[in-house]
């Protein structure tokens, strides 16, 4: 007989979430108690947290969290950006000793704004600016990695059971109205530093729950418009996606759903006409980003969250609400952790987003 922990786990991974769309801020605590609920799903090898509102005095700055492996690395990137940016702070990221870390790297945050003279050289606006200057940190500066680079929230992430990662990271001390976490169980992938969820750029982050059986369709494709994938594994292309979909193209949030979690043909063909050109347009303009296999995601962005499984809903998630706040996870259990007393509590269908945002005149 074979018993838990003996055998590969491939519905593996855990993901959980909570949004205040009332703009009221929480600290860690509440998503690590969600997230370490589902401690059986992860394997140590990866956990890490994104939030949102947490740097309200540097809310118009963009926050650079990077990661590096020497000094020389380090010296390098600063360089860089210093080149590039009007820096206000640089600063080690906060953490606390913990025996289940070890081996972190150098870990340190920026603060700061391009410089509008290379703005207007480049003919940029700031975000694009700020994506490029992104990969071309993680392709050309041999270890380093800028792993966070929104404004007004952060990426914390590491290798080790995502409880350990928020205590690590003293989460309990950040505030914020926005929060996702991951425990990992790499399959198919290393367990390191930079591979641990969320990816993120830009304010967009996204943890997952699956495979993704596209990814070398979807890497390609979304590789001739500048967007590399150095961080080995899988899920950081879907970032990538969501940024090309969403910001370069404009597409709403629940357009880009349909892109990636698109329906078969066989469906779209039963569909009525107006939604039946809706879903070809989609499918023959982006054939490259739709994503197969099976995930749940969740997806941070300023003011908001979405949460989406696959079309087959091959990967569980359920979704709760009390008051303005929203909880999604793999679990019912990661839920009823934070809040036991619920007012609504469902289970999307496959391919369906559940999108929330900051209530009316609720400013991030």
């Amino acid at each position: 007989m074979q018993y838990e922990g003996q055998v590969r786990i491939p519905s593996g991974c855990a993901i959980s979430g909570m949004f205040l769309r009332d703009g009221r801020k929480v600290n860690g605590e509440p998503i690590i108690r969600s997230i370490a609920t589902m401690h059986d799903r992860s394997n140590g090898l990866g956990g890490g947290f994104a939030a949102y509102g947490i740097y309200p005095k540097q809310k118009d700055l963009y926050a650079f969290h990077v990661f590096y492996n020497s000094e020389r690395a380090k010296d390098e990137c600063e360089r860089m950006i210093r080149a590039n940016f009007d820096i206000s702070i640089a600063e080690r990221i906060p953490t606390r000793r913990i025996p289940q870390i070890t081996d972190e790297p150098l870990i340190w945050r920026y603060f700061g704004l391009p410089f509008r003279k290379l703005l207007e050289d480049r003919r940029l606006d700031e975000r694009e600016f700020v994506a490029r200057f992104v990969m071309k940190v993680n392709t050309e500066v041999r270890g380093a990695y800028v792993f966070s680079s929104g404004k007004n929230m952060g990426v914390f992430k590491a290798v080790g059971f995502p409880e350990d990662v928020g205590r690590f990271y003293r989460l309990d001390e950040y505030e914020g109205y926005g929060w996702t976490a991951h425990g990992r169980y790499p399959t198919n992938t290393p367990g390191w530093w930079g591979g641990a969820h969320p990816f993120a750029l830009l304010d967009y982050s996204v943890v997952h729950n699956g495979e993704i059986s596209s990814y070398d369709t979807n890497r390609r494709f979304i590789g001739m418009y500048g967007y590399s994938c150095t961080l080995l594994t899988d899920t950081e292309v879907i970032t990538y996606i969501l940024d090309y979909l969403h910001r370069r193209n404009r597409l709403s949030l629940k357009e880009t759903a349909d892109v990636i979690a698109a329906p078969f043909w066989s469906e779209i063909a039963a569909m009525p006409e107006d939604r039946r050109r809706y879903y070809t347009y989609l499918r023959n303009v982006f054939p490259s980003l739709l994503i197969t296999g099976p995930f749940s995601i969740l997806v941070g962005f300023s003011g908001g969250m979405m949460a989406l499984n696959d079309r087959l809903k091959l990967r569980s998630m359920v979704v709760g609400e009390k008051g303005s706040a929203v909880y999604v996870a793999s679990e019912e259990c990661a839920i009823r952790a934070v809040e036991p007393e619920l007012d609504r509590l469902w289970s999307p269908r496959g391919g369906e987003p559940v999108i929330v945002t900051l209530n009316k005149g609720v400013r991030a």
